[in-house]
């Protein structure tokens, strides 16, 4: 099964009075059914807002509203350090929390509509979160966690009739139809075949999409990547693998080293890595990593470390097939001059983390002697 990523609306500074109007008075008013729907930019500080935000309210004339954090970001402005926009605007609700717990926590059952009303959470608000931040329904999400259990329980040894009444199959064809449409084979064939487990995560610079296998984190992007589809599709192909919902341990692992990283306390990471690819793309990702926290180098020194000075735009083009970021820290690349060069997550996060890293450099290596 290829995973789809659908592709969101037009990204603009908002430029109608009157709907610059209205969401200056949800604003005012911290109407909390407005957070994600706009980003108010305060032209006096230089910082943007959700809708929320328990900070002092800025006069109308020195805010303009943008649709998504990004180009509030691409336009200079910095996120809140109160209400924390690239966070909180796209974290998932409580609800869709709660809803994600109740799969993750019964992987051998569907979860009905009724079990979710029983559980204080609206099915229909559940299907249009998935929609609009997974690109999938919420009911292919449990097909997918379910099946990867499944799957899982195959491995151990365990009769694919008992594991598909297990998995709240009525019938084994059932449960070989969807097993093959997002596996790609019958349940008792191939086993040993790979398998591309994906979920989703938040950051302070924004949400991101994270992928791995059972050897290491295969994919960390975030959500709004230009390629990301194309990127989706091509692992898959390398890997000769599906792409299922689901978590593992490397996820779990680098979930907890994000936090530590973003919040200052950790510099380098220790998950494991997949990184299919030429020889020449993997040696330069390695040398990526070799450039210390806090700093930066520019494709001519990494072409030169590599022994072949001459191979600045293949350097170039390898940083850019990176699929793994952050991680494996493209972003400390810049040009020769010193100029911050292209960023798949755009310029503005690249800065972000530059910004972060120098600030935190010195407290981690005075942690570390």
């Amino acid at each position: 099964m290829s995973v789809i990523i659908q592709k969101t609306d037009k990204r603009i500074l908002i430029t109608d009075k009157k709907q610059a109007d209205g969401y200056y008075q949800a604003l005012l008013n911290r109407e909390p059914s407005y957070v994600g729907v706009f980003f108010v930019a305060v032209k006096t500080t230089s910082i943007f807002c959700i809708a929320t935000c328990r900070a002092r309210k800025p006069k109308r004339e020195n805010v303009e509203f943008y649709t998504h954090f990004k180009d509030a970001m691409d336009a200079g402005f910095r996120p809140c350090k109160v209400c924390r926009p690239t966070e909180n605007a796209h974290e998932a609700p409580y609800e869709v929390q709660a809803a994600m717990n109740l799969v993750r926590d019964c992987t051998k059952a569907k979860i009905t509509d009724q079990e979710l009303r029983e559980a204080g959470i609206r099915p229909i608000f559940v299907r249009r979160w998935f929609n609009q931040h997974y690109g999938m329904t919420f009911q292919t999400f449990q097909r997918m966690y379910r099946i990867n259990y499944a799957f899982q329980e195959l491995k151990t040894g365990k009769s694919a009739t008992n594991t598909a009444l297990d998995s709240g199959y009525d019938s084994l064809s059932g449960f070989g139809y969807t097993f093959k449409k997002l596996l790609g084979h019958a349940p008792t064939l191939n086993l040993e075949n790979a398998v591309i487990l994906f979920d989703r995560l938040t950051t302070p610079i924004g949400p991101m999409f994270v992928c791995a296998t059972d050897k290491g984190i295969c994919l960390l992007e975030f959500v709004d990547r230009r390629m990301l589809k194309t990127e989706f599709e091509d692992l898959q192909r390398r890997l000769k693998a599906p792409i299922v919902a689901g978590e593992n341990a490397h996820i779990k692992l680098l979930k907890l080293e994000l936090e530590e990283y973003f919040s200052g306390k950790r510099s380098d990471f220790s998950v494991p890595l997949h990184t299919p690819g030429t020889d020449f793309q993997n040696a330069v990702w390695q040398m990526l990593g070799t450039i210390p926290f806090g700093e930066t180098a520019s494709y001519q020194e990494q072409a030169t470390r590599l022994n072949n000075p001459k191979a600045v735009r293949a350097v170039a083009r390898a940083n850019g097939m990176n699929r793994i970021a952050i991680v494996i820290p493209c972003h400390r690349v810049i040009g020769k001059d010193g100029s911050l060069t292209g960023y798949a997550g755009g310029l503005e996060r690249k800065r972000w983390l530059l910004d972060h890293e120098k600030t935190h450099c010195h407290n981690l290596q005075g942690n570390s002697d």
